[in-house]
């Protein structure tokens, strides 16, 4: 049985779901109303307490899930004193920190993935690849989703075996939608890598934004982009092709800097046919085909 989630990075950006006035406490509880997945990317920049996940799991409705992103500390994006400072620390009670905070996720069966996304600057090479197969097993069972930025990951030369790699690890893909803007990003490669899951990342096609975060304002530039529709159609079209390779399709939208993600979301919803009869509660499509056998190469 085959389901598809849609979501959108954090719940506090997302002006267009809440009725004026809506207290930033009560906000995540008002976007399970809507979406049944959200990504945490809180998580990112600090190693949320264990305190903070139970409050956010008991404060929502079983049927909301959460896709957390993994601390910038576990995935190199700390750079000069913060990356010296950084490597002080025994990188074995840093995972074991993270770990243990999302804790309360886990155990209320409410954990999507972990998100891994490295940074522009983490380059196919036989080094990265070590660090990843570390990373992996420092991660112990918890699912983990994988998704990279540089462009020399995926070419000719290298993708099918990053791609044979992942599989055989136990990575989880995270398909991406972003602007083609140089060697920091990275085509849309629709390959599942996990028979179970498969995540969807929607960052905007804003090319001009993309490489300038270095500008004061980099955050607002950067996913500033609404989809159109005949973008959403050819993702939806996108979508029914991975349905084939993964039973569970988890779509995040992350075009947040102008509020367009909860729109957009909305819209692909209705193209895949994805409703919730009551109003509430998580949106999600059904169907029954067998995913194909996936075939394991040799890696690297």
């Amino acid at each position: 049985m085959m389901a598809v989630q849609i979501g959108l990075t954090g719940w506090g950006d997302h002006d267009s779901l809440y009725i004026p006035g809506t207290k930033a406490k009560d906000r995540l509880g008002q976007y399970a109303k809507y979406f049944p997945v959200v990504e945490v990317d809180s998580s990112f920049y600090a190693i949320q307490s264990r305190e903070r996940f139970a409050k956010w799991v008991a404060e929502t409705p079983s049927s909301l899930h959460f896709m957390i992103k993994a601390y910038q500390g576990m995935t190199g994006h700390q750079r000069g004193e913060a990356a010296a400072a950084a490597a002080l620390n025994d990188t074995g009670q840093m995972f074991a920190a993270f770990r243990e905070s999302i804790e309360p996720v886990m155990e209320a069966g409410r954990l999507t993935a972990v998100l891994f996304q490295y940074p522009p600057w983490f380059d196919c090479t036989q080094d990265n690849v070590r660090l990843l197969r570390e990373t992996k097993l420092r991660m112990g069972s918890i699912r983990c989703a994988l998704e990279f930025r540089h462009q020399s990951w995926f070419m000719p030369e290298f993708r099918a075996r990053t791609l044979a790699f992942m599989e055989r690890e136990g990575w989880i893909h995270s398909v991406c939608d972003e602007p083609q803007a140089g060697i920091g990003s990275v085509p849309t490669v629709l390959h599942a890598t996990d028979q179970e899951l498969t995540l969807v990342r929607l960052h905007g096609r804003n090319v001009s934004g993309w490489n300038q975060s270095g500008a004061p304002n980099w955050r607002e530039v950067r996913y500033l982009y609404r989809y159109n529709s005949t973008e959403l159609r050819e993702w939806a079209e996108h979508i029914k092709e991975l349905q084939q390779q993964s039973k569970h399709i988890c779509i995040i939208f992350n075009n947040n800097s102008g509020g367009d993600a909860a729109d957009n979301a909305k819209e692909l919803m209705d193209l895949l046919g994805l409703n919730c009869p009551d109003g509430e509660g998580p949106y999600f499509v059904r169907n029954e085909p067998e995913p194909p056998a996936v075939e394991q190469l040799e890696l690297f």
